[in-house]
């Protein structure tokens, strides 16, 4: 490697595990700053480098362990919720371990994850949004509340707008939101388990090159772009056949 060799203090422990980057290659390629990498070890998040005299190195399982804090970042994550998530992994987790983890968390949805005041919302809507206005938002999973008043903007926000003026009580939405939502947590469940057990799994578990890691992520945005797209498929099918049956009737 030929990124410059970052000194750390002297008195920082040492890891058994070889290392392979210094902390500012470490960084480099994870997409985050020195300081960040430094902030993130000082709170426990990675653990201790392996020390050579005054020098710090970190292996493939702090690189690991930095991409799983950037996959929970994006599913939003607060930091305090990062550290007990990472809390419950062993220390001497694998490089592959923390790649499942993280492939579980890649994000389904484009953008990251969006969260803006209520004002920055009114903003993107192009429109005042009442008390009901936010309730209908809220009910059609086009936006979801979060702390301090703020909101997460999701995929169906523009679908969400249009509804907005439809003549259709609030509670309908929410009756609406709910069963969306059990049937949807189900499937997802589902669709995981088959996506852990069946694809992931077995991609860990074969010898692979830096090429087929590279493919392999293509192969999964690809497969999660096509699910959804199935998943839609799906609904408007199983739609045509219960009204196909009512009318039968």
């Amino acid at each position: 490697m030929s990124a410059s060799r970052t000194e750390e203090p002297a008195d920082s422990p040492t890891d058994s595990v070889e290392a392979s980057y210094t902390v500012d290659e470490l960084a480099s390629i994870t997409g985050m700053t020195v300081r960040t990498t430094r902030y993130y070890a000082g709170l426990g998040l990675l653990p201790p480098p392996m020390r050579r005299g005054r020098m710090a190195y970190y292996s493939a399982q702090h690189r690991a362990r930095l991409e799983l804090i950037r996959a929970l970042q994006d599913h939003g994550f607060t930091l305090a919720a990062i550290e007990k998530y990472l809390a419950k992994i062993p220390a001497d987790a694998s490089v592959e371990d923390l790649a499942v983890q993280r492939a579980m968390l890649t994000s389904w949805k484009t953008g990251g994850h969006e969260v803006v005041t209520r004002r920055q919302l009114e903003s993107r809507a192009g429109r005042k949004l009442d008390d009901d206005a936010l309730a209908r938002l809220v009910a059609t999973m086009s936006i979801d509340e979060v702390e301090d008043g703020r909101y997460e903007i999701l995929p169906a926000f523009s679908v969400g707008l249009q509804v907005l003026d439809l003549p259709i009580p609030v509670d309908s939405m929410v009756a609406a939101g709910v069963a969306i939502n059990r049937h949807m947590e189900e499937l997802a469940d589902e669709l995981t388990a088959v996506l852990k057990d069946q694809v992931l799994t077995p991609y860990l578990e074969s010898p692979k090159t830096e090429a087929d890691k590279a493919e392999f992520e293509h192969t999964m945005a690809r497969l999660r772009q096509l699910t959804l797209e199935a998943v839609v498929s799906g609904f408007q099918r199983a739609a045509n056949q219960v009204i196909t049956r009512s009318l039968s009737r």
